[in-house]
């Protein structure tokens, strides 16, 4: 099997993959909710004994209140070892994919040098236009294989955002970026939630995060950013 089939299988399993993990991190949090807020009460109720006086000779929390709270930073410390799980997953994969595009470009580089070897003097009986033809649509399918690799890709990084943002707890896990990794929107961020393309086929940065632009959903038929769309209509100003 070829590093790009192998790479295509990878990607058609990491949704199930990534919906396990996500899931595990659900149990996970609402185990600590409930060890917190168990915690608190029991805590609550030790502190009004020691103003009673009723253990005024042990000024201090109980060992159940201090187990439970152990437990708690240990269920913490597995959900963010799983979240870092999780994100490196998806970055291997993203590495793997810029793999796969340079891989894909240089064999497309290669077979155009080739037809353009093979091609005889053009004539007007010659093939010449059909041998152009053939190669453009070994190209058409090459670059439909690529959109759809990249948009699982983005899919699943995607997933991990969504999945950081449902933190209820408000924990800050300490996640590494990759340096290499694009930017979008107006913050010059990573791609992360959900985003919105820019219909200005010229747009400069294309991308945009809904909180950023003031989006909740996605907007209906064509969209602008705030940069384009003062452009589009400075231009119908003039054309008046």
């Amino acid at each position: 099997m070829s590093f790009i089939d192998e790479f295509q299988a990878d990607l058609e399993a990491l949704p199930n993959i990534l919906q396990k993990k996500y899931a595990l991190m659900r149990d996970l949090d609402k185990s600590l909710q409930e060890i917190v807020r168990q915690n608190e009460q029991r805590c609550e109720q030790e502190i009004e004994d020691i103003k009673r006086g009723v253990r005024a000779e042990n000024i201090r929390f109980s060992d159940e209140a201090l187990d439970e709270q152990k437990h708690g930073i240990r269920i913490a410390d597995e959900k963010v070892a799983l979240a870092i799980q999780t994100y490196d997953l998806v970055d291997s994969h993203i590495q793997q994919l810029d793999q796969y595009l340079k891989m894909s470009d240089e064999e497309l580089r290669r077979e155009r040098e080739n037809a353009a070897t093979a091609l005889p003097v053009p004539s007007p009986n010659s093939t010449t236009k059909s041998g152009r033809s053939n190669e453009s649509g070994r190209g058409g399918r090459k670059k439909t294989r690529l959109a759809t690799a990249a948009a699982a890709a983005a899919a699943a990084a995607t997933e991990v955002a969504a999945a950081a943002a449902e933190n209820p707890t408000g924990m800050e896990l300490d996640l590494p970026v990759d340096p290499n990794e694009p930017t979008y929107c107006l913050c010059n961020q990573v791609s992360y939630g959900e985003m919105v393309a820019c219909d200005n086929p010229n747009c400069k940065i294309e991308w945009f995060h809904f909180g950023c632009v003031g989006l909740k959903e996605q907007p209906r038929g064509k969209w602008y950013c705030p940069d384009c769309a003062a452009l589009k209509n400075r231009r119908k100003g003039r054309s008046r």
